[in-house]
């Protein structure tokens, strides 16, 4: 999630990369457990679907980006494996320059789940993501290249209490972004049956030349109406290149299991 204020004094174009490469953390935040940037190894159920409406903001010194809104769709064709689709309708708004609208890098998401969890081991899953390039990257609205995350996630469960982490490599075939690393982790607790809390930490190390590395947290949750509809939500900052990644961020959505 960056964009800096190197837009003030160097070229327009350079701006524009650097909004793109916010927007494709945006995105590939959808390939988390909404609403934490954090995976989980748990797939949907056989023969089951989820469907995520969401809006995501990030504000940094110089802009906002994010999706209004993102739409994550998964299905559980068989036992342990899940596939999934996220099509952000996104926006770039610069500091300077003008504000832009339009379909992001669409993702694709297969996840599978190798060990279950049992009293003295825990679940664990790898969750491959390929972000194609149907955005602009010319608005700021993709990466103009494909994009591969292969990452390993694993979950315990301690009665209300849940723990979950990992993270993986990312492999790019855009022209400006390098492969980098992602790993974070959660700690969650049930507060009812209804309403759930949590937070996160999480690190990527640098994804564009002379970026640096970020770090980042999120506290949030989520408010289960009923079994089927559920409140997502959650608010977050950078710890690490503060100003230049993620001064804000913000993730609000609902989600419908069935």
């Amino acid at each position: 999630m960056y964009f800096t204020q190197i837009q003030r004094t160097g070229s327009r174009a350079f701006g524009v990369r650097l909004l793109s490469t916010i927007f494709m953390s945006t995105t590939c935040s959808a390939f988390a457990a909404p609403p934490f940037v954090t995976d989980d190894p748990e797939p949907v159920e056989y023969q089951h679907s989820e469907l995520h409406i969401a809006y995501q903001l990030t504000k940094t010194k110089d802009g906002r980006t994010g999706a209004m809104p993102q739409i994550e769709y998964n299905y559980g064709p068989v036992p342990d494996v899940q596939v999934g689709i996220t099509i952000p309708y996104g926006f770039s708004s610069p500091g300077l320059g003008k504000s832009t609208t339009g379909i992001g890098d669409i993702g694709l998401s297969l996840k599978y789940r190798f060990m279950q969890e049992s009293d003295n081991s825990p679940m664990v899953a790898i969750f491959p993501v390929l972000i194609t390039h149907t955005g602009d990257n010319r608005k700021g609205l993709g990466v103009g290249g494909a994009q591969l995350f292969l990452p390993i996630w694993i979950q315990k469960r301690w009665g209300e209490w849940q723990s979950y982490g990992g993270g993986g490599y990312w492999i790019s075939h855009a022209p400006d972004i390098k492969n980098h690393w992602f790993a974070g982790w959660l700690v969650q607790k049930d507060i009812s049956a209804q309403f759930t809390v949590g937070g996160e930490i999480f690190h990527t190390t640098e994804q564009t030349n002379g970026q640096g590395s970020s770090t980042g947290f999120n506290v949030g949750g989520y408010y289960n109406f009923d079994e089927h509809n559920h409140l997502l939500y959650s608010v977050g900052k950078g710890l690490q290149n503060t100003n230049l990644t993620n001064q804000f961020s913000l993730y609000l959505g609902y989600e419908s299991t069935w």
